[in-house]
């Protein structure tokens, strides 16, 4: 009778330890919204982790047309900001490497980095915002 209390007891134990399906912090859909009105970006690759392991997070995106957003891709983390580069006008432009050491990352939730050139001549991306568009479901 002990040994039958013991091993449900044992059964509950690592039954309540069960890992959750998702971590807070993520995953996170992500995807972007060319904001420049005549410039076609191709080859969109987004790092949504910055300096940390870069594993499932570094996403191609594909093509951005002018005003239009990327498709959705998912990442097991991401952050304010993220390094995307692409191809406009047979020149790659990127924009900063990033840095999320400190940063708070996004969750459980579908994002959209709106991109913008900020320097023609030394080929800068920039984001401008952050859209939250909704939260993601289990």
């Amino acid at each position: 009778m002990k040994k039958n209390v013991c091993l449900l007891l044992v059964l509950l134990a690592l039954s309540a330890c069960k890992k959750e399906k998702w971590e807070p912090e993520g995953p996170t859909d992500v995807r972007i919204r060319n904001l420049q009105e005549n410039e076609i970006m191709l080859n969109v690759v987004i790092n949504t982790a910055g300096l940390r392991d870069t594993v499932g997070n570094v996403k191609k995106l594909g093509v951005a047309e002018p005003g239009k957003t990327s498709e959705y891709r998912r990442v097991s983390i991401a952050f304010p900001k993220a390094e995307i580069t692409a191809e406009i006008n047979g020149e790659t432009f990127s924009t900063e490497p990033v840095n999320s050491t400190y940063m708070h990352y996004m969750g459980l939730m579908r994002i959209t980095y709106e991109v913008e050139i900020r320097d023609m001549e030394n080929r800068i991306l920039g984001i401008k915002d952050i859209v939250t568009d909704e939260a993601l479901k289990p």
